[in-house]
């Protein structure tokens, strides 16, 4: 929204992942113990779906079929809920990516659905990447084949230690969930917000002298109708271009620029401020209603909430499995050899 008079809009986080008070000594549920042995890397035949951050890269945990290996697609039409060119994706395979979705993945999820949509978009990028993967017999190239054991066993890895540390399902308790939001209060409160609409008249800083003139004659036409009464605003700024009757929705007082912020402070509900001169143009700034500055109560954030928690049990099970596992089969390291291999490499050695 360049033209917009905030610098930038965005949807408030339900929590603040750095300012939440640190999990590891809330409700402190064992850690899977690891087995006497190191975990196995998984089968390669192994199929595991893309996690949340993998969407948008072609997947390297299954070799591309071959060309002349392809099922026909059998599948009934309505059970397809996406397609490009000969690729389909199915209700089915959409509810498996969705339940393979880690805790964060899906609270985002459940605030903005369209995230989905942008996500099956990379999926099918994905299927078309992997059918020219087929094509030009790409990953059967002995140095490409390598790098893809070396993924594959990072994702067996990953996938394991995932499941591994998993908190239990009714984590965090009641308990834990207040305790952390009275912890963190002082993170969540909003501060004052206003819902804005404008009316705004494009004017760039190189513009020339008739552009000038025209841009200044458009206000004072603006103004003028402004000025009438019972005019309504909306009206005024479908004419003048702008979109949704000028409508910005709620603002936070911190989003809105400096420049026009002190203006905006001085309005009442339903007043209009004159024009203001920015280096992107002529602004006209009403204010149709305010919030004062408050806490978010714990239904508001408790989505956010949960999975925030879970993720930081999540991370500490990990990290006190891998301590275990270690501390189990200390591992034995030649520091001076492994010194020697990095300076092999190093310019300076040549």
């Amino acid at each position: 929204m360049s033209n917009s008079i905030v610098d930038r809009i965005r949807q408030a986080a339900l929590v603040g992942v750095a300012t939440l008070v640190p999990l590891v000594a809330v409700a402190q549920t064992a850690p899977n113990p690891p087995v006497q042995r190191a975990p196995q890397a998984a089968p390669r035949s192994a199929k595991q779906e893309p996690s949340a951050t993998q969407a948008a890269a072609p997947t390297a945990t299954t070799r591309p079929a071959r060309a002349a290996e392809r099922i026909p697609d059998t599948r009934k039409a309505d059970d397809i809920i996406a397609r490009v060119g000969s690729t389909n994706i199915s209700a089915e395979e959409i509810r498996g990516y969705v339940a393979a979705l880690g805790e964060r993945d899906l609270a985002a999820l459940r605030q903005d659905p369209n995230l989905l949509s942008q996500a099956v978009r990379m999926m099918l990028a994905n299927r078309l990447v992997m059918q020219e993967i087929a094509a030009k017999k790409w990953d059967q190239q002995p140095s490409v084949a390598e790098k893809l054991d070396r993924v594959r066993e990072s994702a067996a890895v990953e996938l394991y230690l995932q499941t591994v540390s998993t908190p239990p399902e009714r984590f965090p308790s009641e308990d834990d969930l207040q305790r952390v939001y009275d912890a963190n209060r002082a993170a969540l409160l909003m501060p004052r917000q206003f819902e804005l609409a404008q009316i705004f008249v494009a004017l760039p800083k190189d513009a020339d002298k008739a552009a000038e003139d025209k841009a200044k004659k458009s206000v004072e036409d603006i103004q003028r109708k402004l000025k009438a009464p019972g005019v309504d605003f909306a009206a005024v700024a479908a004419e003048a271009g702008n979109a949704n009757g000028g409508a910005l929705g709620w603002v936070a007082e911190s989003q809105i620029r400096p420049e026009i912020r002190a203006k905006v402070m001085e309005l009442s509900k339903n007043a209009v401020s004159d024009p203001i001169k920015l280096d992107d143009g002529w602004h006209f700034v009403k204010v149709l209603d305010t919030k004062a500055p408050y806490t978010r109560t714990l239904p508001e954030v408790r989505d956010g909430l949960i999975a925030q928690i879970r993720t930081e049990r999540a991370a500490a099970l990990r990290r006190a499995y891998l301590a275990e596992l270690l501390k189990q089969q200390p591992p034995v390291i030649n520091e001076l050899a492994l010194a020697g291999m990095l300076n092999e490499r190093s310019p300076a050695a040549r």
